[in-house]
């Protein structure tokens, strides 16, 4: 019969419950929680980091793993594809730049949030030129995909409805007071936009800023004026 009196034997040894319990680890290990949101916002990071610095074709799913530590073939764990991570990358440089576009219109409606909003969309300052140069790779990979080119025309149409909404009150406040419609005075603008976009980035010696400002200020002096 088992005596309780008796000491536990360990591989035909005598040893207490000390020793049996000291010949076991004190501390479990646990294991490392992977924070999958945040390896996204890591990939997403390095894409933009290479696409700013050698434009869309230095971002190769090999350099962008190698960049972001990761093993080749493994970003496919987070991203179905190259598109998705340049979508990603699209929406790092928009989310920045409505940012800053929220706070310099801020408290402003009319003509005066829409001549605002016009000067400080446009890629004059260093790091909107930043912006600009993964624009334009998010523009070129746009041509061959088709889900990329409508997230892009959702884009067109949120800020072109912004400025139809700045129009309206415009002209509800009486400065706007052009007969050219507000479709047709929105487009001027985007084509304005756009046009700089491409300027700034692939000829930056012939971009001028001063000029660019100065077409903003004719064309708010026209939306002044009765046709």
């Amino acid at each position: 019969m088992y005596s309780s009196n008796k000491e536990p034997k360990v591989n035909g040894f005598s040893s207490t419950i000390a020793d049996i319990k000291d010949r076991f680890p004190k501390d479990v290990t646990v294991p490392k929680i992977i924070d999958h949101d945040q390896r996204r916002r890591d990939i997403v990071e390095v894409t933009w980091k290479l696409i700013v610095e050698g434009g869309i074709e230095a971002a190769t799913m090999r350099e962008i793993a190698s960049r972001a530590g990761f093993a080749n073939g493994a970003l496919k764990h987070y991203f179905p594809g190259k598109d998705a991570i340049i979508r990603g990358a699209y929406e790092k440089s928009l989310k920045s730049l409505d940012e800053r576009h929220a706070i310099h219109i801020a408290g402003l409606r009319g003509i005066e949030a829409l001549e605002r909003s016009v000067r400080y969309t446009l890629p004059i300052a260093q790091e909107d030129a930043i912006a600009a140069r993964v624009l334009i790779s998010f523009w070129e990979r746009c041509a061959f995909s088709t889900e990329l080119d409508q997230d892009y025309d959702e884009h067109l149409i949120d800020w072109k409805s912004g400025m139809m909404q700045y129009l309206r009150e415009g002209r509800e406040d009486g400065d706007i007071v052009t007969k050219t419609p507000d479709e047709q005075l929105t487009n001027e603008l985007i084509t304005m936009n756009i046009g700089a976009t491409v300027m700034r980035v692939v000829s930056a010696n012939l971009f001028n800023p001063d000029l660019l400002q100065a077409q903003v200020t004719d064309f708010i002096a026209r939306l002044r004026r009765v046709d």
